[in-house]
């Protein structure tokens, strides 16, 4: 086994870079309300009975709507790529006639957002939106038909040590992806590299004495990967985090634990 610890800083740096590829518009993080007309502008005076009708025409709506972006618990598809963030990642790369696709969900006091990887010939808006009529609540996001059951099976690499530590920190910044308000978890969590010396902690386990991060990689092509945050929200807490690869994927089991929490 050999053990290859990496800069903080380095890190830091590369989850800059994918939260700035997966960040939201306006119009998709906080929709406003759809109205029938824009009361900002009157209509014309209709000159006959058959301008009259022609209005009515033009107001008139679908019977079925795909939804689009809004406030009112309906997931829609996100028009932001989130496969855009690995043309420039470090070690890592999206697989051949692969695409991933994101859906969001907004209510008024937050929003949730899922992350599907898919051929490209399942990735058609059309396609996309057929799986809307499925899904329900935040908690049943709509799965896209052809759709890998873990994103991170589309994702290769060079197998690099520093390619499986900015995996993690890519499969956490997909899942948080359109996460908004109350349901924000990961967004919570700051990389760290010494204990914050400012708050006093009650430890559950005896502290690290390292805590920078770092990859270890077996004889046998296994990986795990370690590295520490500290949930900045009540309860603050320091969390150390720790993913185990199989040999040749970027699919990982991953343990997040609360090692010490603020007194």
């Amino acid at each position: 086994m050999t053990i290859q610890k990496l800069p903080l800083e380095a890190v830091q740096k590369v989850r800059q870079y994918i939260k700035s590829n997966l960040a939201l518009p306006e119009s998709e993080n906080y929709p406003k309300p759809q109205t029938l007309f824009d009361t900002s502008e009157e209509p014309p005076e209709p000159e006959s009975l058959d301008a009259l009708g022609d209005l009515f025409k033009f107001a008139s709506l679908p019977e079925e709507e795909t939804p689009s972006p809004n406030t009112e618990g309906h997931w829609f598809v996100s028009a932001v790529n989130p496969g855009s963030t690995l043309l420039k990642l470090p070690g890592l790369k999206l697989k051949p006639n692969f695409r991933l696709a994101g859906y969001l969900y907004r209510v008024p006091e937050g929003g949730a957002g899922s992350i599907w990887a898919l051929p490209e010939e399942f990735s058609t808006t059309a396609q996309l939106e057929q799986a809307l009529a499925a899904s329900g609540d935040r908690a049943q996001p709509p799965q896209p038909s052809g759709a890998l059951v873990d994103f991170m099976e589309a994702v290769e690499g060079d197998r690099s040590p520093s390619s499986y530590l900015v995996a993690s920190i890519l499969r956490r910044e997909l899942q948080e992806f359109g996460v908004l308000g109350k349901y924000c978890e990961w967004s919570h969590h700051h990389l760290i590299n010494t204990i914050p010396p400012q708050i006093k902690w009650q430890w559950r386990k005896a502290a690290p004495k390292d805590l920078i991060p770092k990859v270890a990689s077996f004889s046998d092509g296994r990986v795990a990967v370690e590295f520490f945050t500290c949930r900045v929200v009540p309860p603050v807490a320091i969390f150390r985090h720790l993913d185990q690869y199989v040999a040749g994927t970027y699919k990982a089991t991953c343990a997040n634990q609360a090692l010490a929490i603020k007194v």
